[in-house]
């Protein structure tokens, strides 16, 4: 759940009475270091500083995956106050939410171009598999025609080694980033005046 206070010390002293969860704590001198200072985006679609975002996902990957996110925000009280009528809590959930999305659309393109190599090996693997038997049956010197009908079931099979690789390992850490991403989307957020 996002929880932004309006006045920020209120927001820093109701934590305190919570369960203790996976802190990520940033002192900041302004809001605008969060950002990507060439994006022209409005405040709520802003893109974090690449910097900002590493140093946030880097912690959220370090902290238990059953643990709840609290992402502290420290900031000058003026620049806290601006933060929290400008709802930082809310542009940040939504920016945790749009890569989520993005990585949630990239899994489905792996899929996608997994399905598209699996139909084209399975192809070339019957058709090798196919081959390796006629061969047997034309060459008439057993040694060459194993040779060859083995080659040929190596080759069909190896052309199906990026579906299998795709099906069974690569899709696997866009699934991680897509949790990790999720559980930052819905991490408490709050602005401490320092």
């Amino acid at each position: 759940m996002v929880q932004e206070s309006r006045h920020p010390i209120e927001a820093a002293s109701a934590a305190t009475s919570e369960p203790h969860p996976g802190v990520i704590e940033i002192r900041l001198r302004t809001v605008s270091q969060l950002f990507n200072s060439l994006d022209p985006s409005p405040f709520h679609d802003r893109d974090l500083d690449d910097d900002a975002e590493e140093f946030i996902v880097s912690w959220a990957r370090e902290l238990p995956r059953n643990a709840p996110i609290r992402i502290v925000i420290h900031l000058p009280r003026d620049e806290a106050e601006a933060a929290a009528r400008t709802g930082l809590a809310a542009t940040l959930a939504h920016y945790f939410d749009g890569r989520r999305g993005r990585f949630e659309h990239d899994i489905e393109e792996l899929f996608r171009i997994g399905r598209r190599h699996l139909a084209v090996g399975l192809v070339v693997l019957v058709a090798c598999l196919s081959a390796s038997q006629a061969v047997r049956h034309l060459v008439p010197l057993s040694t060459l025609a194993g040779i060859i009908s083995e080659s040929l079931v190596i080759v069909g099979w190896v052309a199906n080694w990026k579906p299998i690789e795709i099906f069974l390992y690569e899709w696997w850490p866009i699934r991680r980033q897509i949790r990790l991403y999720q559980r930052l989307r819905d991490a408490e957020i709050l602005v401490k005046a320092d």
